[in-house]
Order: structure tokens, then C-alpha cells, then sequence
């Protein structure tokens, strides 16, 4: 049988429809598409993805981002510990905020396990289905949770290979799972013990391991940036509506949105269109016409109401993005 190792929302992608509420053009003399953001505009509200090093604390390695880049302001989205690799996002200056939306992505990694025995690949097998699907762990006793027993959703795992005692597998899981805390309970199962002996994170939600560049990748880039050449740059920063990208969405008119940046819930009247499979009480991105984040917020409504209903609340702010003024009233 054929397995898809994708997240919950990378399923969701490809069989998202939209409904159209209100038909309606965007002015183009205001607001911007954005993948015509200027370097400047990206360099005070962009997103990176470091591709952090084994060593520093996901704290240090943002420490240096800004440096490099000397700025005062930027914030990385799900902390890796010192010894753990692979895709951090890092969002600087006015787009610090949207790492929240990012908190609760789902997450990929791949893992090297070490066995304390000798194990067949038929129990390592029939193990990994064991630990696929809703798991009860109990965090380290150095976490940064309360420690209390929570339950966290392990979407896949992949056997990829092995060498005697070590095996390499690849897990899709919900945010907040304790990988080396997954691989000491594998151990358990089988008997024979196990410990974690490397994690390479290559998914944070949208972000993928083919994105992150390294800390000398964004010095050279922000060098010849400051010479005039800003080519490299511009391939390593994303626009700030990358990180919302696995959220449900809604397109509002031009009309509505000034309004929406003063913190105002958006109301019925101002959708124009949105994804089909919004329930109530989801967390969703509202977007421009010309697809910029104008807000976070909670649904009120689900799609079927949305779509059907002339009045009413359809999302609670949470989080601004759009400064106001971008679309005059």
C-alpha cells in the first residue's frame, strides 16, 4: 500500500475549493502583490529559513541573524535544542508576530535511533505503526512545557534504513512532540532500550529543508546586498504571507480592509471569497485580493454560513498585520 508522508495541511492543499462570495477586482493603485515586495519592504518584514547548526540554542542562532543583518527585532518559530539541525524560520523586525501561526504547524524529522539490542525489521515495522496515530507522553523534566501527561498526534513514520543498531527513520508529527522522548519510548516497547542519536527537523509547517540557508549563506547575501546586489538576497527571504500559508484562508474586498487594520472583526458583508472547509473556531488567515495578510484571527462561522449568510460576524481578530492606511477607505 502507497503512504503519503505529508502533513494534515499538505493533504488539505490539494483538494481545498473556494467559494465566491462576492466577485471583485482589487484597486491596483493600492497594496501590492506579494511577490513584488521590494528587498527593502522583505528586509522589514520577512521570513528566513535558517538552516541551524549543530551547537547554538535556537536563541544564539537568531542572535546572530540579527547581527548579520543589524537589526534589533526578529524571532524564530519552535525552538530546536543545541545538538538539533535542519529548518528553523526566523522572522525579522514587523513580522516577528506571525511566528504564533507557525507555533502549532505540524512538524517533520528525520531521526537517527540507536538500539540498545539487536531488533528485526519486521518488529521495527510493526513498532512504527504502533507509534502512529494518538500518543500519550509525559515531556523531559527539561522542557519548556508544564510537565503533565499530553497527548500529541504522530501523522507518519518511514523506515528509511538501517546499519546494525542504528536506524534512520523520517516522522511527521503535531507540534509539541518530544522526539527523543518518542525514541526512548520505542525502546521501551521493544524491550530492549533505545536512545536518540541525531534529529535533523526538515519541515516547520510550510517551510521545507530545500528553503533554509545557513548563517554564512545570509552573511555573504546581506554583503552583496549592501554593494548594491540584491539577487542573493532576495532568493533566501520570504514574504510574510509564506508563514500563513497552511492556514484556512479569507479574501476580503478593498473596501473592507482599513477598517480590519484598526482592529475591527471582520464581518460578513466583507468577504469575497474563502476556502471551503473552514470550520468554526478556526484559526485563519485574512487576506487581500492581491493575496497580502491583512490579519489572524478566529472564525466565527463555518464555510457553509460564511458563504450563505448576507450579515454577521465572521472573524474575530487576533493578530494585525496590514498597517493601516494601505487601502484607503
Amino acid at each position: 500500500m502507497m503512504v503519503d508522508y505529508l502533513l494534515p495541511f499538505e493533504k488539505r492543499i490539494g483538494s481545498i475549493r473556494v467559494f465566491e462570495k462576492r466577485k471583485s477586482v482589487s484597486d491596483p493603485s493600492m497594496g501590492c502583490v506579494p511577490k513584488d515586495y521590494s528587498t527593502d519592504v522583505l528586509l522589514k518584514s520577512g521570513i528566513f529559513i535558517l538552516d541551524k547548526p549543530s551547537g547554538p540554542t535556537s536563541h544564539q542562532a537568531v542572535d546572530y541573524v540579527k547581527r548579520v543583518l543589524k537589526i534589533d527585532k526578529a524571532g524564530h518559530s519552535g525552538t530546536l535544542d543545541p545538538g538539533v539541525t535542519g529548518v528553523l524560520p526566523v522572522a525579522i523586525k514587523d513580522s516577528t508576530r506571525v511566528t504564533n501561526a507557525l507555533l502549532t504547524a505540524g512538524k517533520e524529522y528525520i531521526c537517527l535511533m540507536h538500539l540498545h539490542k539487536d531488533v528485526s525489521e519486521e518488529e521495527l515495522i510493526a513498532l512504527f505503526d504502533k507509534f502512529t496515530g494518538n500518543l500519550k507522553q509525559l515531556p523531559p523534566k527539561k522542557s519548556a512545557v508544564k510537565r503533565q501527561l499530553r497527548v500529541r498526534t504522530v501523522y507518519y513514520i518511514e523506515y528509511m534504513e538501517r546499519n546494525d543498531r542504528d536506524v534512520l527513520f523520517r516522522v511527521g508529527c503535531q507540534a509539541g512532540t518530544y522526539i527523543r522522548k518518542l525514541v526512548h519510548d520505542m525502546g521501551e516497547e521493544l524491550g530492549c532500550g533505545a536512545h536518540m542519536a541525531e534529529l535533523r527537523r526538515t519541515k516547520a509547517g510550510p517551510f521545507k529543508e530545500d528553503m533554509a540557508v545557513t548563517l554564512q549563506d545570509l552573511k555573504d547575501a546581506f554583503h552583496y546586498y549592501g554593494e548594491g546586489d540584491d539577487s542573493y538576497i532576495r532568493k533566501m527571504i520570504y514574504p510574510v504571507e509564506y508563514a500563513v500559508s497552511h492556514l484556512k484562508k479569507i479574501w476580503v474586498l478593498d473596501a473592507a480592509i482599513d477598517t480590519l487594520c484598526h482592529g475591527a472583526y471582520l464581518k460578513v458583508p466583507g468577504i469575497s471569497k474563502l476556502d471551503s472547509d473552514i470550520d468554526k473556531g478556526d484559526v485563519v488567515a485574512v487576506l487581500s485580493l492581491k493575496g497580502e495578510l491583512v490579519l489572524v484571527g478566529e472564525a466565527l462561522l463555518d464555510s457553509g454560513n460564511l458563504n450563505g449568510f448576507d450579515k454577521g460576524l465572521a472573524v474575530k481578530t487576533q493578530q494585525v498585520f496590514m498597517k493601516p492606511d494601505t487601502y484607503k477607505k
